[in-house]
């Protein structure tokens, strides 16, 4: 996936999750003098479960020296300075075996496209639960601390149209009807019981 996303005179890191947040170590002054010196372009949290040799979750970081309006293999950017990108791309992929997890092509395209849409923003818009450009300000106030998550906010639940009355009156009347059904069987099962010599 990196080779579709890091440009030249950019690194990707694949790191730990604790990277993100960690305070241990000086982690905490570190991500706070790679913010200030306007060093990271990207942060995309990754699933649990993507590596055979650790379960944990991990992220990947996109640190860049330039982050001003050019041209990068043909592809013209706009000035990303003071912004970084958060992606959450925890709830992507599959699960290809009991434990390992692996992303489709069409989750490998849709982090790359949203990527690369941010730089030369074009078609670009922060989606709840998955993406947000964030300001150094922003980021600022949350202590330096670069967890997606807390960025992207959740994802938007769309309604079904139906009144909030109307939905409690037909869950309400669909919990008696279960009610009646468990009470009807619990005597079932009691009696079931009683004709074995047992009681209960």
């Amino acid at each position: 996936m990196l080779h579709h996303l890091a440009p030249t005179g950019s690194m990707a890191l694949l790191l730990s999750n604790g990277s993100m947040s960690s305070n241990t170590n000086n982690e905490g002054e570190i991500r706070k003098r790679l913010v200030g010196e306007d060093l990271v372009e990207c942060m995309i949290a990754l699933p649990g479960q993507l590596f055979t040799n650790t379960q944990i979750p991990a992220c990947i970081w996109f640190l860049t020296k330039d982050k001003a309006n050019g041209t990068v293999r043909n592809e013209k950017k706009r000035d990303r300075r003071q912004e970084l990108l958060f992606i959450d791309a925890r709830n992507l992929g599959y699960m290809r075996d009991r434990v390992l997890r692996d992303f489709t092509n069409e989750d490998i395209a849709k982090i790359a496209d949203t990527f690369h849409a941010w730089q030369q923003g074009e078609n670009y818009e922060d989606v709840a639960g998955f993406c947000k450009s964030a300001s150094r300000d922003e980021i600022k106030k949350h202590d330096f601390v670069l967890t997606p998550g807390r960025y992207v906010g959740a994802q938007e639940i769309e309604g079904d149209g139906e009144p909030f009355a109307e939905k409690m009156t037909r869950f309400t009347e669909q919990l008696g009807e279960q009610f009646a059904t468990s009470d009807r069987l619990e005597a079932e099962i009691k009696r079931n019981l009683r004709g074995l010599g047992y009681d209960c």
